[in-house]
């Protein structure tokens, strides 16, 4: 494993009353270790795991792309600043990376196949076809299947929103044969009951507070699906 541990910095948090720094599961939190090559984030929608996420990105050094800034209504100066305070407990020296989310990997996409218009080698480090020519999940699949062979810690932020049940399977054993050869360590937000089965993993829950481990039949994910399969009229009008 390259971090072993998360540490937030809560008495220099800026604001109290804004956003991240507002949310209970950081106020109250002290921090997280990762005893696992996979952790996964898990929690309803707004909970904090992919503000979370991306804090750790930006804390490592790892490059988050993205695309146009649109302007907005309300602008939010603390929105991307919990990533100043957290510490990151590394085993060793800090290591390359990569972040993962589904709405932001066509710019990211486009840029390789730009790349490899200049440099045709480009596209043999991701199955050797161009990525936007592939289909949303098979271009997705192809970035999983290469990237993820690399040394490296890897952050996912809900790759399943592309891929069939049946990808998200093919998905769990590439991560899990990636971590298996010791290089690879994952830190993955998700709402897929089939990704947060990956064998091994540790779960934390940011429905709880302070955030903690819990066990994969007890998240409100598997409960909820296991539920509705054994009964879908219930919950069907």
């Amino acid at each position: 494993m390259h971090v072993a541990s998360l540490t937030f910095l809560r008495e220099k948090y800026p604001a109290a009353d804004s956003y991240p720094f507002s949310l209970d599961v950081f106020r109250k939190t002290g921090g997280l270790t990762f005893a696992a090559p996979v952790t996964i984030f898990a929690g309803e929608n707004g909970s904090g795991k992919s503000t979370l996420l991306k804090a750790i990105a930006r804390k490592a050094g790892i490059h988050i792309w993205s695309g146009i800034e649109r302007q907005r209504p309300h602008y939010n100066e603390f929105e991307n600043e919990l990533c100043n305070y957290i510490e990151l407990g590394w085993t060793d020296e800090p290591v390359p990376g990569s972040f993962f989310a589904s709405e932001i990997f066509i710019n990211f996409a486009q840029n390789v196949d730009e790349w490899a218009s200049l440099s045709p080698g480009t596209l043999d480090l991701y199955g050797g076809r161009p990525l936007t020519s592939q289909s949303h999940g098979q271009c997705h699949m192809s970035y999983f299947s290469n990237r993820y062979r690399k040394r490296g810690l890897h952050l996912l932020d809900e790759p399943e929103n592309a891929l069939s049940p049946r990808r998200q399977l093919e998905l769990v054993r590439i991560i899990r044969e990636c971590a298996s050869a010791g290089d690879s360590q994952f830190i993955i937000a998700t709402h897929s009951p089939i990704i947060m089965a990956c064998p091994g993993s540790v779960i934390y829950s940011f429905d709880r507070i302070p955030i903690a481990p819990i066990l994969y039949e007890e998240t409100d994910h598997y409960m909820l699906y296991k539920s509705f399969m054994n009964d879908r009229k219930s919950y069907l009008p």
